[in-house]
């Protein structure tokens, strides 16, 4: 299985989850030209993907999702209150209706020879969700845009080979930033976003012997640094009350704007 994060960050959200025989994009919020780059990085092109796995419909999540559909008929895998709501977004143009292929958290569907199953998050959309993948014995997910995480999340996420977690924001730089209160208030909300100790505090919950890799992703531009985020998730494993410490695991930083190591696992 293959993992790559082509773009990742509050402005614009695509990763790449595959296999040798299945290619599929984990949102695609940047512009189709871009996705095609991204691609090409990876040795493949529009024509390759075999579907599209909406998390929910927020602009950085579907940007370029009508240029690519139409281009490539590709399928749109989202919920059904997450279909409407792109339907309804008219700076997308028409997305074929045959094209949607409705899903439902923790029910379980293949696309060629990959497993997906998708699982709720706490999030200011319709009905969003993340996604985890299986092929054989190996796991994946990507987990990002979620205000908050409780034993459900745990629970879905322990077991993983590679994990992409959102550390979206720093607490404080978010807090003294020129942000306005109500949006300041939307992120910091249970419906908003990971900060980066939330995110290491989840982490430390799910870290295991077989963990391969950690991604971390969706960093605000504004309200974090790469650095901060690394260094604070690295900081809440070594103060949990476990086993590990953050040497233990390769942690990785998914770029905003450009392609991200390969994770082949």
């Amino acid at each position: 299985m293959r993992l790559c994060s082509i773009a990742s960050g509050s402005s614009g959200n695509c990763i790449y989850v595959g296999t040798e025989a299945t290619h599929l994009l984990v949102d695609a919020g940047i512009s189709g030209k871009r996705v095609e780059m991204g691609l090409g990085a990876l040795n493949l092109c529009g024509r390759d993907i075999d579907g599209i796995l909406v998390t929910h419909e927020h602009s950085d999540h579907i940007q370029g999702l009508g240029v690519l559909c139409r281009r490539y008929r590709i399928p749109v895998y989202a919920t059904e209150r997450t279909i409407v709501e792109i339907k309804a977004c008219r700076s997308l143009g028409e997305i074929p209706e045959e094209l949607f292929c409705p899903v439902m958290a923790d029910e379980a569907f293949t696309v060629k020879d990959l497993t997906v199953n998708p699982m709720h998050i706490s999030h200011d959309a319709a009905d969003p969700v993340a996604y985890r993948f299986s092929y054989g014995k190996k796991r994946a997910a990507v987990c990002t845009d979620l205000g908050v995480y409780n034993e459900y999340t745990v629970e879905c996420l322990k077991g993983m080979d590679v994990l992409l977690l959102e550390a979206n924001h720093d607490v404080n730089m978010l807090q003294v930033g020129s942000y306005p209160y109500y949006l300041k208030q939307r992120i910091l909300g249970k419906r908003g976003h990971l900060s980066n100790e939330s995110s290491g505090q989840l982490l430390s919950r799910v870290l295991h012997d077989g963990l391969k890799k950690v991604v971390l992703g969706h960093l605000s531009q504004e309200n974090n640094l790469p650095e901060l985020a690394y260094e604070t998730v690295r900081l809440e494993i070594e103060m949990a009350d476990n086993a590990y410490r953050a040497n233990d695991f390769p942690i990785q930083i998914a770029k905003r704007s450009e392609v991200s190591e390969l994770i082949a696992f």
